[in-house]
């Protein structure tokens, strides 16, 4: 065999290796990032997670109604609570959850925006909970659901409805991504806690954290894989660039401490937004989604007073 016969074959048996690799590398991502399968990325506190015990059995006591909703694509039956206020309203706010997530792991939120007299809605996302799906949507192909769910509080408590976005990590993603679409008139503000710049962005920051990889190339080709099997391209599920379409009032929130959703994206997403009302509240010392747990009368009053101010 000849030397250039030998270079040939060994390259062909590189480039191989390379894409049998960088084929098993994105499928793994893919199965890793947007499939419901069991893993753990973040540890709450035991006050938080206690919180959340005692606000978990208030949601099961509290008179609540099972909505039911099918999604924007894909046909999925999705579910979601609604907790009218003690007082008849017109005032809901619509609480979008985290990664991996549920309804009741929002419970205690849903008890704060209740015991402030609001009604509330709490969905769960296509792939979480009760909802149909086999992939999470990381908040892109969510925020045309929560559209919905929005015109199904209007023709539930009316025309005169006046409506509130509020979401945690993924959550706030959400509700971010849903800043850039055509709202009902009847949205009026929305608060955002510790919500990612982008899907690809917090992909990448995951991927050099846990694995220490580059961006390069397995985002890119993680994205294919994810448009064939949840059909969505996740480059494009983007909270900044859709904040550059926002013209509602919103509030931006995020723990000074977070390591999961680092805390300069918030920066980013509240640059990205040129609406004049807009807040930022960066909580010292709090980690991923322990803004609320970290100092819950300042975060209660904050949050009311936002929302009251423009769902009046």
């Amino acid at each position: 065999m000849t030397r250039r016969k030998k270079w040939t074959l060994a390259l062909i048996a590189l480039v191989t290796v390379l894409v049998i690799g960088i084929a098993g590398g994105s499928y793994y991502l893919y199965h890793f990032a947007f499939e419901p399968t069991p893993k753990v990325l973040t540890h709450s506190s035991k006050k938080s997670h206690a919180n959340l015990v005692r606000n978990q059995n208030w949601l099961k006591t509290v008179s609540k109604q099972t909505w039911r909703e099918t999604s924007a694509t894909d046909n999925l039956k999705l579910v979601a609570d609604f907790v009218p206020a003690a007082k008849a309203t017109k005032r809901t706010v619509i609480v979008a959850h985290g990664y991996m997530g549920n309804k009741e792991q929002m419970a205690s939120y849903i008890r704060l925006w209740h015991r402030q007299g609001y009604n509330v809605l709490a969905p769960d996302d296509r792939g979480n909970g009760q909802s149909e799906g086999n992939y999470y949507g990381f908040g892109w192909p969510d925020r045309l659901d929560y559209l919905k769910w929005t015109q199904q509080v209007i023709r539930h408590v009316g025309q005169d409805s006046r409506i509130g976005l509020f979401g945690v990590s993924m959550g706030g993603a959400t509700v971010m991504m849903m800043s850039g679409e055509q709202l009902p008139s009847q949205v009026k503000a929305i608060i955002e806690d510790c919500g990612y710049t982008s899907v690809g962005d917090e992909l990448t920051y995951e991927l050099k954290a846990l694995y220490h990889l580059p961006k390069f190339p397995l985002i890119y080709t993680a994205s294919w894989v994810a448009q064939a099997k949840a059909h969505f391209n996740f480059l494009k599920a983007s909270s900044v660039t859709q904040l550059k379409h926002n013209r509602l009032p919103i509030f931006f929130i995020h723990g000074g401490s977070d390591t999961f959703v680092p805390t300069k994206m918030v920066y980013q997403n509240y640059q990205a937004t040129t609406v004049k009302d807009k807040q930022l509240w960066v909580v010292p010392g709090a980690g991923h989604a322990e803004s609320f747990t970290k100092q819950p009368k300042v975060y209660t009053q904050k949050v009311d007073t936002f929302m009251a101010k423009y769902l009046k």
